[in-house]
């Protein structure tokens, strides 16, 4: 760490004695020849910082080597990224600087003076320049106190450390563990000790190590790699076209508004130079450097295979874009002492022994061009659980090697192989693509030949697990049910790195791209982007299937109706087993029914979202069609108002869960009946009924009284509920009072709900809805019960007349004003794979 400087008697700073550079470097000195040059003399370090380096970018990437159990987090994960540069100081020193890209300016634009007049660079740290070694041009500083100390670029986050519950670092207990460098990047391998909070509160989690002992030690990384002295070239983003992208502010002299700058993430590839002419006539060429990622020496043998076929299965894609072996997955060099997986020259797939349930493809770049640096995939080993109940419970009909709870390797290994292209897929630069699976026609997912040529869906990007439409009539082809690289990802990948011979400015290419993607999007729909699945548009989901959700979900409950009787079998063990592998799959069988269900209650006051540049034609935002919206609500009646029994079976509950459980299919149903009655939902409705009313909305009048002949419409003399229909009218009532009064609602669920709709419904016309219906609703009440026979429905709606009554008051009988529906709300099927 920069050591103090001594002031003079005026106050100001004493320029640093630079010593004999001998001094330091001496014959016992332990040296490394690198990015720096590392010397250790005595147990201190020093690097020797050419001048060559100073005012260049350097990426400083930190990542956990080894984490406390419990934490959560494991080797090879990120902890931070952050650029620096070295510059030279006033005093005989060197600063250390955070470089921010916030805004920039070409410098020949006069702008660029204002620019850099209003931006500048935080110093981090000062190092006297204790030594200069004129034969090199470089100077000696010392690092030891500055990387055994606690700073924001080589340790922890305030934040991670309040995850953690840390507070201070244990100097005595910190120590250097060691240092090595190499032609482009310098690591550093630390270990922390820090104190660790008692937490006062019981349900807090703590760290064993933190209990057991009142400190936490981490080991860590530090990756200091030399940024391209030439940035490589930026393609410029497309909101069309999935990619991940950094931006900055650009300013010039003769704009009129300040442009954001923003570019795409991916890798530097380019053609060798003597393949130019070849990669310019149009053959496949290998790139310069093709992309390599190695498999973690830590993970099962077995395994290996599939997750290298994983990345490999890339390579078709990169074809289109002109290179041939241009991404390859490699095992790790064993017992070779000069890698490292911490080493950021290195992309390594990690494999974690974790009870996690997840893997994750991240990337590193260069914040002033998106170049792609490396990457450290995240692979847990519960992982294979995930896939295995995911298999089961949308394959299961259909493949009999899902109807046990251990898969053998091959079918294991392709599940493993298809998630090892999806996070692949990431890394390379590629975003979720929830619409792809919204290209496929229903029936085409029935359709054995057509899978075989295009897949279920038009992207790996998207969460598309399996074809849990297919029916076992269909005889689809095992390779068939699953994921791969499709159509949208050839053709994004050939976007982000296809290069091209003319000469175009970076300005001209984009517009060149734009003109690629209107014409591409335009006259094929499977290579629509359809984003994360964040908006209201009902194509793009997670987990679903297919251009029609009621007719997909109609044929995945089949299939589901086809396992529930089976699960029993399937998930027999030892006798010496107890009923946890059943209670397991039923409840992701439960799941899997909530997914379906919610895939069609989205298309309800849903919005079409189609991104488009000012060349082409048609509307970025349309709303769903009345026909549509009302096939969904359909769609919910026969599926979650009316109890699914088939779902409730004593065989499976009776060992799984105690009569006082509540059930999660109840759970689902609530669950609807709140997003249904969403403020949010019928605000936007409101919204799109105004804006689009030449064209026939569905109105929230409409929607409330068609949901209303739904949960209420069977009201008269011969009324008798069951215990899952009072529970769906207690829902609804409770949610209706939500949305009248959110200040009235009581309970967890009620609270919550208000609280989403207080924000969204004030000052509108839902409000006045809520409150008609429910003055409505208790005066049918009131007519009704008096002829009424059977005593709990009877209690029953006394106990709702009375929750409506604390709200809106005692009222005079009035007519009832809804229950009106169109009665011919039939789901649409395929006239020629009718069930």
């Amino acid at each position: 760490m920069g050591k103090s400087q001594d002031k003079k008697g005026d106050g100001s700073l004493a320029i640093n004695k630079i010593k004999p550079y001998e001094r330091f470097v001496t014959k016992e000195t332990i040296s490394k020849e690198g990015l720096f040059d590392v010397h250790k003399t005595e147990g201190r370090y020093y690097f020797e910082i050419p001048d060559s380096l100073l005012n260049r970018e350097l990426l400083v990437v930190t990542r956990f080597i080894r984490t406390p159990s419990g934490a959560g987090n494991y080797g090879g994960e990120k902890i931070s990224e952050n650029t620096i540069i070295f510059e030279k100081g006033p005093n005989n020193n060197l600063f250390l600087r955070i470089a921010t890209l916030v805004s920039a300016a070409d410098e020949n634009d006069a702008i660029s003076k204002a620019v850099n007049n209003s931006n500048i660079t935080p110093i981090l740290e000062t190092f006297d320049i204790e030594a200069e070694n004129e034969d090199n041009a470089s100077y000696l500083i010392e690092v030891t106190d500055f990387v055994n100390s606690e700073n924001p670029l080589l340790t922890l986050s305030g934040s991670q450390k309040s995850a953690y519950k840390l507070s201070n670092l244990e100097k005595d207990k910190s120590y250097i563990k060691e240092i090595n460098t190499f032609p482009i990047n310098t690591e550093i391998k630390t270990v922390k000790t820090y104190t660790a909070r008692a937490s006062v509160e019981r349900r807090e989690k703590q760290l064993p190590a933190a209990v057991l002992a009142g400190v936490v030690t981490l080991e860590i990384n530090n990756s200091f790699v030399l940024l391209p002295k030439t940035p490589m070239r930026k393609r410029m983003f497309d909101s069309r076209v999935g990619f991940f992208a950094s931006s900055y502010l650009e300013y010039g002299d003769d704009q009129q508004q300040v442009d954001r700058n923003t570019y795409i993430h991916r890798w530097r590839l380019e053609p060798k130079e003597e393949d130019l002419e070849k990669w310019k006539q149009g053959e496949l060429v290998e790139p310069k450097k093709p992309i390599i990622y190695y498999i973690d020496p830590a993970t099962p043998k077995k395994w290996r295979p599939y997750l290298i076929q994983g990345i490999n299965d890339w390579q078709v894609a990169f074809e289109q874009a002109g290179f041939k072996n241009a991404i390859m997955g490699m095992e790790w060099p064993e017992n070779d002492p000069t890698m490292s997986l911490e080493d950021a020259r290195f992309s390594v797939l990690r494999y974690f022994a974790s009870p996690s349930k997840n893997a994750y493809g991240p990337n590193i770049v260069d914040p002033r061009s998106g170049e792609i640096l490396e990457s450290h995939i995240g692979w847990y080993h519960n992982l294979m659980s995930l896939l295995h109940n995911w298999y089961m419970v949308q394959a299961g009909a259909v493949d009999f090697r899902a109807q046990q709870m251990e898969f053998d390797d091959d079918l294991m290994g392709n599940l493993i192989r298809f998630v090892s292209s999806h996070e692949v897929g990431h890394t390379l630069g590629l975003r979720h693509n929830m619409g792809a699976s919204s290209a496929t026609p229903v029936d085409k997912l029935r359709d054995a030949e057509w899978l075989k040529k295009n897949g279920h869906t038009s992207s790996i990007m998207d969460y598309a697990r399996f074809n849990y439409v297919a029916q076992p009539e269909d005889n689809i082809p095992v390779e068939d049910l699953m994921p791969r690289i499709g159509d949208y990802d050839k053709w994004a990948i050939q976007w982000g790195y296809a290069k091209y011979p003319m000469e175009m400015t970076v300005s001209e290419e984009k517009e060149f791209l734009a003109e690629i993607v209107t014409d591409s999007v335009t006259t094929n729909h499977r290579l629509w982007f359809g984003g994360e699945g964040r908006d209201f548009d009902p194509r793009s989901q997670t987990e679903d299937l297919g251009d029609d959700a009621m007719i997909a979900s109609t044929y995945g409950i089949m299939n589901l109706q086809r396992i529930a009787p089976c699960l029993r079998e399937w998930t027999k063990g030892k006798n010496s087993d107890d009923y946890s592998n059943l209670d397991q799959i039923y409840k992701d069988l439960v799941g899997q029914y909530s997914d379906y269900v919610f895939h069609v209650t989205k298309n309800i006051g849903g919005i079409y979202v189609t991104p488009k540049t000012m060349g082409e034609e048609g509307e970025v935002y349309r709303p769903v069609s009345k026909e549509v919206q009302k096939q969904a609500l359909a769609f919910l009646d026969q599926h979650i108002f009316k109890e699914p029994k088939w779902l409730l079976r004593h065989d499976i509950l009776n060992a799984i869960q105690s009569p006082r459980s509540k059930e999660s299919v109840t759970k689902t149903m609530e669950s609807v009946m709140m997003n249904l009655l969403g403020g949010s939902r019928l605000s936007r409705m409101t919204f799109i009924a105004e804006r689009y009313e030449y064209e026939n909305p569905y109105r929230p009048e409409e929607y409330i009284d068609d949901l209303n002949y739904l949960v209420w419409g069977d009201m008269n003399v011969f009324y008798q509920t069951n215990a899952y229909r009072r529970k769906l009218q207690k829902a609804y009532v409770a949610n209706m009072i939500a949305l009248y009064k959110p200040d009235e609602a009581d309970g967890v669920v009620e609270g919550i709900l208000a609280k989403l709709s207080e924000g969204y419904t004030s000052n509108t016309d839902v409000r006045s809805l809520a409150l008609d219906n429910l003055l409505t609703l208790q005066s049918n009440i009131k007519k009704t019960l008096p002829v009424m026979t059977d005593r709990l429905t009877i209690a029953h709606l006394n106990y709702l007349k009375r929750e409506i009554v604390a709200v809106v008051g005692e009222t005079k009988d009035t007519p009832p004003t809804f229950f009106p529906i169109n009665r011919d709300m039939s789901i649409k099927q395929d006239d020629d794979k009718k069930e």
